[in-house]
Parts: C-alpha cells; sequence; structure tokens
C-alpha cells in the first residue's frame, strides 16, 4: 500500500476533511489531494505531522512496500530541514553577537561621559534586554537545540553581565587603575529576561502542537 493510499485511509478514519487538513499542515488543500493520489509527496515535517494528526505511528506510514525512491525522497527532505534549521540557529547566534558586539564599539568609541547614562538606557537597558527576549522567544517558538535550549538562559545572563563589564566597569578599571570584579547580579537579570522569552516561546510551541492534534 503506497503512501497516498494510507493517509487517505487515515485522513477519513479520523473523519477530517482535506481542508481541514490542510489547514492543520499549513499547506493547500491541493497539496493534501496530490498526496492522497500519489502525485507528490510529503516531506518528514509534514509525514510527522500527519502522524500526529491522525492518531497513528509513523511505523504505519513508513513500514510496508514503500517505494525505494520515496525513502530516499524523505531522507533528502530530512537532511534539507535540518540544514534550515542549522542555518537558522546559526543566523541566531550571529546576530546577536553582532548586537552585543555592536553595543561595545558605540560606548568605546561613540559615547563620551557626557553621554554615559544615554547609553546605559539605551543600549544596557532596553536595546540588549530586548534583544535577549525576542532571541529567547524564537529559540523557544521553534524548540532550536531541544532540551539543550534551557542553557541559554545561562548563556544570556553571562553576556549581559559581560556587556556592562566590557564597558562601564572597564573604563571605570581603566580611569582608576585597578580590577573590579564583575556585577555577578547583572547574570540574573538577563538569564530573567531570556527565561521570560523562551517560556513564552515554548508555550508557543506547545499550543501551536496541541492545535496540530
Amino acid at each position: 500500500m503506497v503512501i497516498g493510499l494510507k493517509i487517505k485511509q487515515a485522513r477519513i478514519k479520523a473523519e477530517l476533511t482535506q481542508e481541514q487538513v490542510a489547514a492543520a499542515l499549513g499547506v493547500s488543500r491541493q497539496t493534501v489531494s496530490n498526496w492522497e493520489n500519489g502525485k507528490t509527496y510529503p516531506d518528514i515535517v509534514s509525514v510527522v505531522k500527519m502522524s500526529s494528526l491522525y492518531h497513528i505511528s509513523l511505523d504505519h506510514l513508513l513500514k510496508e512496500e514503500q517505494p525505494p525512491h520515496y525513502l530516499d525522497y524523505l531522507e533528502e527532505s530530512t537532511n534539507v530541514v535540518n540544514s534550515k534549521n542549522k542555518l537558522s540557529q546559526l543566523i541566531l547566534i550571529v546576530a546577536y553577537l553582532g548586537i552585543w558586539a555592536f553595543s561595545l564599539i558605540v560606548f568605546w568609541f561613540f559615547t563620551s561621559g557626557s553621554d554615559a547614562m544615554g547609553y546605559g538606557v539605551m543600549f544596557l537597558w532596553v536595546l540588549l534586554p530586548v534583544t535577549t527576549f525576542i532571541m529567547s522567544l524564537v529559540i523557544g517558538k521553534n524548540n532550536y537545540w531541544g532540551r539543550w535550549k534551557w542553557f541559554s538562559v545561562i548563556v544570556f545572563g553571562v553576556m549581559y553581565m559581560l556587556a556592562e563589564y566590557a564597558t562601564f566597569s572597564a573604563a571605570n578599571m581603566v580611569s582608576f587603575n585597578k580590577i573590579n570584579s564583575p556585577a555577578f547580579g547583572m547574570i540574573f537579570a538577563g538569564a530573567a529576561v531570556s527565561l521570560a522569552g523562551l517560556g513564552i516561546g515554548t508555550g508557543i510551541n506547545y499550543l501551536k502542537a496541541k492545535n496540530n492534534h
């Protein structure tokens, strides 16, 4: 039994229309129809979603006499999805580090003593916290790094502390020729912002998965 017939029978058994399935999967009704008629193949992400939507196992959908070229197609689509996720994660990291580095550059090259307060408000209390929140939200919403994503809370907290240490604290050390200890309390501030974003993002991801069921 080919994949198209299996997913059609599973849909009918679940008492769902093609329109309902299309809405749940984020594709067009014609796409669902093409899958069921064997004109095109669903990618691995869609197969996993249909498995949850129809309350059947992946093994049931993929076992038996699936044509080898479809299994090759699934493997290829899986690799594409993994590559896109890795690229998105890399872009996220680079974007954050770019903004973080930009805040340091502005402090050392474009901020005078009279501008210090404005810098603190703009970068340390607005830009970096907002960036941390948004990045954490994206991580949670897309479930990047799986369970390991929760360690990003610590990373964001440390980076927030280092931003202050590499600017105001470093300037103070240069001026008074002394070594200051990092403001470790800022780790908790940055981590709290990150945890809020990550928690909301994870909640969105959970609700989305629940609705697909």
